[in-house]
């Protein structure tokens, strides 16, 4: 009787404990940091880039350097205005970056992920004791770093010529490192956005084009855009103050979802001290100011706090949707 009931209620067996990852997630980090960083700066593709956005600085300091050598005594800035400083047919070394660094960045990053796949080398490197999360970061991590040098080389450049005859100020070297890392983290945002296409997509020729799309539109495109949809969404009707000003307030923060825009007055903050306000100066922001008076250095950087954090957290955003996106890609061997 008992071996029927036996028979009839079997034991019910307990279900196997799941797997789990042994070890830290980031085992090898540092490892594929070191690999990626010493194949990026030996490769030839960065090294014409290095060499176009050198020879971009160069050009661009020697000419203002003509103009800016007869001020030495009466700027009190003057190491400020090799990078603001325009002289016909050369633009600023600014809007050199603004349209270099992305370009750099792209060429960094998008075949970071896709290029293991095309030479199958995906599965071998995840056979190694390294996690998904260390190649993803370090791949991130090493694109960053080889931005950051050949941006930190330009910066010394610059700030080491001694054609002026003085050195400059501490200010002047506060505000351009500050000016330095929201170029780094200008270049984080379009690195993390190759990344996003690189795991997206498998073949590198559609990503590269997909993330220079994506840049041609913010640079050329969305300024239109945003003028469009304010327009639209709060149209002018009786030409009243509060209406203009609404609508001018409403494409401020439509421009801003540009990474250029962002990038642009976060600059202009940081290195010109004469700066206030971004868009319209209303009265009551002059109220107890002296006109023509440089901002002291921290005010500044409060002014520039909004797009410089908005650089940050884009290029956050973007690596964690990458992040995402390459932890739910099947690999095969």
């Amino acid at each position: 009787m008992a071996q029927a009931v036996e028979l009839q209620n079997p034991p019910v067996q307990e279900s196997a404990p799941a797997r789990s990852r042994r070890g830290s997630p980031w085992t090898g980090l540092w490892a594929v940091v070191s690999k990626e960083m010493a194949d990026q700066l030996s490769s030839t593709r960065m090294l014409i880039l290095e060499v176009l956005i050198l020879l971009t600085a160069v050009g661009a300091v020697y000419a203002v350097m003509q103009n800016v050598k007869q001020t030495v005594s009466e700027d009190p800035f003057i190491f400020l205005r090799l990078f603001t400083t325009a002289r016909d047919p050369l633009p600023a070394f600014v809007v050199f970056l603004s349209f270099l660094v992305p370009l750099i960045a792209i060429a960094i990053s998008f075949d970071a992920i896709n290029g293991e796949f095309s030479r199958r080398t995906m599965s071998r490197v995840l056979a190694q004791p390294i996690y998904r999360d260390a190649l993803l970061l370090g791949k991130f991590l090493a694109g960053l770093f080889t931005l950051a040098l050949v941006l930190t080389a330009i910066w010394l450049l610059i700030m080491g010529i001694l054609g002026l005859g003085l050195p400059p100020s501490s200010e002047e070297v506060a505000r351009s490192l500050v000016f330095l890392v929201a170029t780094i983290f200008y270049g984080g945002i379009w690195l993390a956005l190759g990344l996003v296409f690189s795991t997206l997509f498998r073949q590198p020729a559609t990503a590269a084009l997909a993330a220079l799309a994506v840049w041609l539109f913010f640079t050329m495109f969305w300024g239109m855009v945003a003028s469009l949809l304010a327009r639209t969404v709060s149209p002018v009707t009786y030409s009243l103050p509060e209406e203009i000003l609404q609508q001018v307030q409403l494409e401020q923060a439509l421009s801003r979802l540009s990474p250029n825009t962002l990038y642009v007055e976060a600059t202009l903050g940081v290195l010109n001290p004469a700066i206030r306000s971004f868009g319209l100066l209303l009265p009551s922001q002059m109220e107890g100011a002296i006109p023509g008076a440089p901002l002291p250095l921290a005010q500044s950087v409060l002014l520039a706090w909004p797009q410089l954090t908005g650089l940050i957290a884009a290029t956050i955003l973007l690596f964690v949707l990458a992040y995402v996106l390459f932890q739910r890609q099947e690999i095969r061997a």
